[in-house]
């Protein structure tokens, strides 16, 4: 089994609701990082490009950049905690993978030493 993981970080304000009660809007550095696995490499000795998954988590986190999550989609409709912001990342970079590559994890850090982590 090989594993790939990459990292980025973006920051953006959120406000969840915890026991009925809404958070003041805040924002945070948050910080990313998506592990996929595969039992294959290709002709190249790769099991995917780096460069992909970064494009890849790029382009999920890119909405979210600067802005409220709670204002983006799928967010506007559910609670935009870190563990389901990694839910989401998971399963948009998910559609994305070649065959053989799956998503082993999805990590979000909100704060330090905060880390919500996502295994499909």
């Amino acid at each position: 089994m090989y594993e790939l993981s990459i990292k980025q970080t973006f920051r953006a304000t959120h406000a969840i609701t915890i026991a009925g009660e809404a958070e003041q809007i805040h924002e945070h550095d948050w910080k990313v990082k998506v592990v996929v696995q595969g039992d294959k490499l290709d002709g190249d000795g790769l099991l995917v490009d780096f460069h992909q998954i970064e494009a890849q988590l790029s382009k999920v986190i890119e909405p979210f950049i600067g802005k409220d999550i709670g204002a983006v989609e799928p967010f506007t409709n559910i609670n935009p905690t870190a563990e389901l912001i990694a839910q989401h990342i998971a399963e948009q970079i998910s559609k994305l993978l070649p065959s053989g590559v799956k998503i082993k994890c999805v990590s979000v850090t909100e704060a330090p030493n905060c880390v919500a982590t996502y295994r499909p």
